[in-house]
């Protein structure tokens, strides 16, 4: 059974703008239904592990089955009409999937109330699905109010534009997590959990063009979730991790520069170093806080206005971590976001971006990487604040590749440089920590005796400088020694 291609954009929606949403969309022919949704999965849900989701559908008295894999704006969907309520596993690769013996069980429910007008729109017919309802399994129930646009014929870059339209009617941010996603992450008790950056699945021989869209996916959804996450719950993991995953997309920019075409790639560079930069003070605040402040209330004598230090520091940390919840809730995110996957997608790019395979690419991109550090390494006793930094920077672009790599190299050698960069890259960030301590603490205004209990943590810290420098020193031999391997 051949596989049809589902090509959509998905995007979160509060209630009370799907109105506007509605009306601002192109003249069409509207329905409105129920749809009633059940997903399957093993017990030792194999499904969610391979990418794949799978569910049987019922509206209107007919119920269809549909397993979807793939991630992207294209996915491969299979789909039939089933008489039960239960799957049938010859369906497409289905039965491939499944381990033997194992069985389907439902794991989450879907109920949705559809609201769907399709129309033309520069020379796309496109269908747009307004979705409003909730996700329940395991106990647990959480909302749901979608826009969906989907490509039934035409060009890709129609849905985009349309995007944009919309998105200037009514607050749209772009959802790499379909419901399927949803009612994983809820049946698991991860609804509303800051998300780390995902293991991506490279192939040896598909062009490097490919194995960029890839790892740029991983980063627009791990910035996409972290995004809804902070705007539902400012905190600090939320942050960090936004932060860390545009981090990997600015250092993927890098890396796989020479396939992209330069004025595309600056414009994306200059949005993604805005958000990183609206996210550096409640980051900075929060390591501050956790590496410095927090441990000192364990000393045998702590400083004199401590207490009073630590009230300062969390009343900045809530008001920089609602200053990033503004960000991540800004048009300019919401544009950033549509601009940026429409680059990746479907960007000028991907016309001159040759085919030279992966795995020659990765080869190439690592030895760079690798060279720079070495080189800026080699003087890291003798270097200045800024200098280490700069190895920092290395370091972190490094690590970067060799994670978006990693599944080309399923050897322990591979395994071993990463964790040895992250070794040199937590000592380097230590003594940046201190180098920002100092302009950091300045900018709190802070009253006498706080002051100095900030100062002494820091001059307690700054006693230990010598020390961090010499494990910088040693995480530096280690990664020299690991990238003998490539």
């Amino acid at each position: 059974m051949a596989p049809d291609r589902e090509i959509e954009l998905k995007f979160l929606c509060a209630p009370e703008d799907l109105g506007a949403v509605l009306a601002a969309a192109p003249a069409g022919d509207d329905e409105s239904r129920e749809l009633i949704s059940v997903y399957f999965d093993t017990a030792g849900r194999d499904l969610q592990k391979a990418g794949v989701s799978l569910r049987v559908r019922e509206s209107r008295g007919r119920r269809v089955q549909t397993l979807k894999r793939g991630e992207g704006l294209s996915r491969e969907e299979y789909e039939a009409p089933v008489e039960g309520e239960t799957p049938d596993p010859e369906l497409g690769p289905l039965k491939d999937l499944l381990p033997e013996g194992e069985r389907l069980d439902p794991a989450f429910n879907v109920r949705v109330t559809r609201r769907q007008r399709t129309f033309r729109y520069q020379g796309a017919e496109i269908e747009l699905a307004l979705d409003q309802g909730e996700v329940s399994g395991g106990g647990a129930r959480a909302p749901i109010c979608e826009v969906e646009l989907e490509l039934k014929s035409g060009s890709p870059q129609a849905l985009f534009a349309l995007a944009r339209e919309l998105g200037a009617a009514a607050p749209l941010y772009v959802s790499f997590d379909g419901k399927a996603a949803r009612g994983q992450a809820l049946t698991a008790g991860a609804a509303l959990q800051a998300r780390r950056g995902g293991r991506v699945a490279l192939l040896a021989r598909a062009p490097a063009a490919q194995a960029f869209q890839a790892v740029a996916r991983d980063a627009l959804g791990q910035i996409a979730a972290n995004a809804a996450v902070l705007r539902a719950e400012p905190r600090a993991e939320a942050v960090h991790q936004l932060r860390v995953a545009t981090r990997r997309l600015r250092s993927a920019l890098t890396t796989f520069s020479g396939l992209l075409d330069p004025g595309g790639l600056a414009t994306v560079k200059a949005e993604l170093k805005w958000l990183a930069r609206s996210l550096d003070e409640a980051r900075d605040l929060d390591v501050f806080a956790e590496r410095m402040a927090s441990p000192a209330k364990a000393l045998e004598t702590p400083p004199p206005g401590l207490k009073a230090l630590a009230a300062a520091l969390n009343g900045a940390r809530r008001r920089a971590w609602r200053d990033a919840a503004e960000t991540a809730s800004s048009a300019r995110f919401r544009a950033l976001m549509i601009d940026v996957t429409a680059w990746v997608e479907t960007g000028d790019w991907l016309a001159a971006a040759g085919a030279q395979s992966t795995r020659a690419f990765a080869r190439q991109a690592l030895k760079a990487r690798l060279r720079k550090v070495l080189k800026r390494g080699q003087s890291l006793r003798e270097a200045d604040d800024a200098a280490r930094h700069r190895l920092r920077i290395e370091g972190k672009k490094l690590r970067y590749a060799a994670e978006a790599f990693a599944s080309l190299y399923p050897g322990k050698a591979m395994a071993r440089l990463i964790g040895r960069v992250k070794a040199l890259q937590e000592a380097l960030g230590e003594l940046n920590d201190l180098a920002v301590a100092g302009p950091l603490l300045a900018g709190l205004s802070l009253k006498p005796e706080t002051a100095f209990a900030a100062g002494a943590l820091v001059g307690l810290r700054m006693a230990e400088k010598p020390v961090l420098i010499d494990d910088a020193a040693k995480a530096f031999r280690r990664v020299k020694r690991a990238g003998a391997a490539f």
